[in-house]
């Protein structure tokens, strides 16, 4: 681990509950890195699993809400020339745009499971101008078991927190083939409807 990313936990690790907010607000750092300092931090007994998970949920939330305004309101143009900023590139865009144009709003949820896609799938719902009651209530939804896993994951690893993405693995596989499920499950429901309308036209 980078001696930046070692400071940057420790400067968090003082804020308690607010690092994990901040941190998963900013995501100045890896995700799952954060998360998994959280469950170490629930291990020493210095905060408490449910309000790790609350904290990191929320702080999670916003921090796509932030992207979905921008894709909202800056477009296309806006973020192949800023994103690098925000460590998106215009591949990420390209793969999460078509994705969700191919399996609709439904993404917001299962994206936050698969690799690639899932930081950047916010941009397009902005761009599409998705609900912004129902972005949020997906992108809430999904980081629950994402933040769970990996809050208790740390827990269990305790010091050897480190290693997260080793271990993280076995777990993290099961999730993105049910993401894959319940995207491919959506979508028949999405045809289903779709041609029932027509039919009763």
């Amino acid at each position: 681990m980078s001696e930046l990313i070692h400071s940057v936990l420790v400067y968090l690790e003082g804020l308690g509950y607010w690092g994990i907010f901040i941190g998963l607000m900013l995501e100045v750092i890896p995700n799952e890195l954060l998360l998994a300092y959280a469950g170490y931090l629930v291990s020493k007994g210095e905060i408490n699993f449910i309000g790790a998970i609350v904290c990191a949920v929320v702080g999670g939330t916003l921090a796509q809400v932030v992207l979905y305004w921008i894709g909202r309101y800056g477009g296309r143009p806006f973020l192949e020339k800023y994103g690098k900023y925000l460590l998106i590139s215009k591949h990420h865009i390209d793969v999460a745009e078509a994705w969700f144009n191919r399996y609709g709003t439904g993404m917001i949820f299962t994206a936050r499971f698969i690799p690639i896609v899932r930081h950047a799938i916010s941009l397009p719902g902005g761009m599409a101008k998705m609900p912004l009651g129902k972005f949020t209530l997906y992108t809430g939804l999904a980081l629950i078991p994402y933040s769970f896993l990996y809050v208790y994951l740390g827990m269990v690893l305790k010091d050897n927190w480190e290693t997260i993405d080793e271990v993280a693995g076995p777990y993290i596989k099961p999730l993105i083939i049910a993401a894959l499920t319940l995207t491919i499950l959506y979508v028949a429901y999405q045809f289903y409807v779709k041609r029932r309308t027509k039919l009763q036209k």
